[in-house]
């Protein structure tokens, strides 16, 4: 398991001294802005990355229109559950499938939304066919398309990926996002899904308080994680993926958290 970190994609793709400034030479390369999804500046991306050394394990890629990381707006915003955002995002993604594929990075990520746990609900099924949209055209990039974890239980992603089965459907698994949206255990969830990790996000969080607002993200080591058992769990299953750290802030603080979180990951793998 390598360690990386999550890095911006920004300055027309001269953005890898993130990643270069901790030692690390892997990041997961990320974006909302859809200008920057052109081919000059995935070719910018791919020379900038040879120079620093560092190789892009997977891009995540943002779609358009509102996104509300909270219960009571999320539903209605987030990802590939919306209708009303539903053709425009299916497109987006596609524009980074595009890119995902010409700088060289295995998997597109991004969050698909509140997927309907019930599978009677009238909109799960126009949300497989619009996940299998995306899969099905990531496929003919040869490349494979991942769902960050956050806003389904981990039957329901399970339950998608069998119902699209395009056979290039993967798992980036935020054990924080699972506590934080009250959706599951993280090391409970390697039972239902472990199979179809790909790649983690070092991330820890704590438990919702409310039932309006997600649980509160901390630096790893501080959550509900856990992360020696966690690392022990995705050992006995065999993952050999990235060990992504994502520290949702900013400034010197975020940077020092990276750097301790780097050196806990080296105590957690042994």
């Amino acid at each position: 398991m390598e360690i990386g970190v999550i890095n911006g994609l920004k300055d027309g793709g001269r953005c890898f001294e993130h990643v270069s400034q901790f030692g690390l030479n892997v990041c997961q390369l990320q974006s909302w802005d859809m200008t920057l999804a052109t081919p000059e500046i995935a070719d910018a991306v791919v020379m900038e990355a040879l120079s620093a050394g560092v190789r892009i394990c997977a891009f995540w890629g943002g779609v358009p229109g509102p996104s509300k990381w909270n219960f009571t707006e999320g539903p209605v915003t987030l990802g590939l559950v919306p209708p009303e955002y539903r053709e425009e995002r299916v497109a987006a993604l596609k524009r980074w499938a595009d890119f995902t594929s010409r700088i060289g990075a295995p998997a597109l990520i991004t969050h698909c939304g509140f997927i309907p746990e019930n599978m009677t609900d009238p909109e799960f099924e126009p949300v497989v066919e619009a996940i299998a949209e995306v899969a099905s055209y990531c496929l003919e990039q040869n490349i494979e398309f991942w769902f960050e974890t956050g806003q389904e239980t981990p039957v329901v992603l399970l339950r998608v990926i069998e119902r699209v089965g395009t056979g290039n459907l993967g798992i980036n698994l935020d054990p924080a996002n699972l506590l934080m949206y009250g959706k599951g255990n993280p090391i409970d969830a390697l039972d239902v899904f472990g199979r179809y990790v790909r790649n983690i996000h070092v991330k820890d969080g704590l438990c919702p308080v409310n039932g309006d607002n997600l649980g509160k993200e901390v630096r790893p080591g501080q959550g509900k994680v856990r992360f020696p058992e966690f690392v022990r769990r995705l050992k006995e299953i065999g993952f050999d993926g990235e060990l992504i750290i994502e520290r949702e802030i900013s400034g010197e603080e975020q940077k020092w958290d990276i750097r301790r979180t780097i050196e806990n990951l080296q105590l957690w793998l042994g």
